[in-house]
């Protein structure tokens, strides 16, 4: 390791090796952890409270697995006697009086929380622009945005104030931060990771997961936040697997399927070209890839367009919205309604309205319907591949202001990842490109059937280990 490259730029395994190895004390990784906060987050906004005491409790946690390291943690996650707004000013002052399943396993394997990072309010948006407490920017150009809902841990790990990140994900929440970030994230199969302690979105969608510098950073902080929970039904009863073990396993003999790359809106694009050479990338290393083509309808073999999932995310998450933030009426938490933001208000209007009697069967029931249609979809679709690949996102980050006077701005952002949240897969964003000129990210999504995160994972770090994207793994 250079002398001159600062610890707050290690990844979370490099962190680990050298803190267990002494090769680097808990002060020296803090120091230069709370600088680079001190240097800029006044600029970003990704910080809403740090810990006074994260290097305390660190020093304690050295024979841990994860030795102490300084984790971001998204603040829609309780954490008993420390802050947790959901970026509203609702909540804001709130002390939680218990602690979320995903921080309280983070912490018993040795992670240290260094602070609570901002967020789209409620996680409404993927902007990190509806936050009640100021937009985040985006540390790779500060003039764009970071993507949302989980912004602040996203920004978080690009901009190096922390080793790695906790975010959440409803239907893009941590993919798309992570690819306009240039960053790794993942979002494991719903129910593989507790929302016991998530201030609750869309409670049929929600989902914790790892955020990092690297695939094998992911895959490590997942080992130690997934699991059964007996306070959330939704978890899966079976104990994971270790997501590291297989990970350099190669992908020889790996059926990939691409998609979405013949969408109209992607045709002629930067992400059309980038994808296209990932699929040369996985070739080379042993994979066969075939394009999966979109339809308009289910159709064996072919892709059901992403265009439907608007309405369908839509109206399933505002109606889970409306029940989930009834419980906001200033006698338990924090203020009273007035002090919702205006997305939440038409969040909770719109999902009040759907769920009226006489219309609840023509917008909601309706809406399940077509989320088994995408369900069934991919039964098929993996059927035929291992796992698929496409764009995480149309584009790169917008500009700061982009989501003004545009109330659709996150679920067009999200067209490629709705479909498989709604289905509750696993899925995974690594870069995939970078355009010079802006310091601006792409990103790849991959897609694995439910339960399948080892056989997705590897093939991430396949394609992380083989390309230039990566900018902690080619700039160390």
């Amino acid at each position: 390791m250079s002398t001159q490259k600062k610890l707050n730029t290690l990844t979370l395994v490099e962190a680990i090796k050298l803190l267990k190895s002494k090769s680097v004390s808990h002060a020296e990784l803090y120091r230069d952890t709370h600088e680079a906060i001190a240097d800029t987050n006044g600029s970003l906004n990704i910080y809403l409270a740090l810990d006074n005491e994260a290097v305390a409790k660190a020093e304690s946690r050295l024979d841990t697995p994860l030795a102490g390291v300084p984790i971001a943690v998204k603040d829609n996650f309780l954490t008993m006697g420390f802050r947790t707004t959901a970026s509203s000013r609702v909540l804001e002052g709130y002390l939680p009086q218990y602690e979320s399943t995903v921080t309280s396993r983070m912490e018993k394997a040795g992670g240290v929380i260094v602070g609570k990072t901002n967020m789209d309010a409620w996680a409404h948006g993927s902007s990190t622009e509806t936050s009640d407490f100021g937009v985040t920017r985006n540390p790779r150009n500060p003039a764009h945005l970071p993507g949302g809902s989980s912004g602040g841990s996203a920004a978080a790990v690009a901009a190096d104030l922390c080793i790695a990140a906790i975010g959440s994900e409803t239907a893009g929440s941590i993919r798309q931060p992570s690819a306009w970030c240039g960053s790794v994230g993942v979002k494991p199969t719903y129910g593989r990771a507790s929302r016991y302690g998530v201030v609750a979105m869309g409670s049929s969608l929600d989902c914790p997961g790892p955020m990092g510098k690297s695939v094998e950073d992911c895959a490590l902080l997942l080992n130690h936040i997934a699991g059964p929970d007996p306070k959330d039904a939704t978890t899966a009863n079976t104990a994971p697997p270790d997501f590291t073990k297989d990970l350099a396993k190669g992908i020889k003999g790996l059926r990939v399927g691409m998609c979405y790359i013949d969408h109209p809106k992607l045709k002629g694009t930067a992400i059309e070209a980038a994808v296209k050479k990932t699929a040369q990338v996985f070739e080379r290393l042993g994979a066969t890839v075939e394009p999966v083509s979109l339809s308009s309808q289910l159709k064996k073999g072919k892709i059901l367009t992403p265009d439907y999932s608007i309405g369908l995310y839509t109206v399933v998450q505002r109606s889970e919205v409306s029940s989930n933030l009834a419980r906001y009426d200033g006698l338990r938490y924090g203020h009273d309604r007035s002090y919702f933001g205006a997305e939440a208000k038409r969040r909770i209007m719109l999902g009040t309205f759907t769920l009226t009697k006489g219309y609840a069967d023509r917008y909601y029931t309706h809406a399940q319907k077509v989320r088994s249609l995408y369900i069934k979809n991919y039964t098929d679709l993996f059927s035929m591949y291992d796992v698929l690949i496409s764009p995480t996102s149309p584009g790169y980050a917008q500009l700061l202001g982009a989501t003004k006077d545009n109330p659709m701005f996150g679920e067009l952002e999200d067209l490629l990842l709705e479909p498989s949240s709604v289905a509750g897969l696993p899925g995974v964003s690594v870069p995939c490109g970078r355009e010079g000129k802006t310091n601006l990210y792409l990103g790849l999504t991959i897609l694995a059937s439910h339960w399948q995160e080892e056989v997705m994972l590897r093939a991430a770090y396949a394609y992380e280990q083989e390309t230039e994207w990566n900018s902690w793994r080619n700039n160390g």
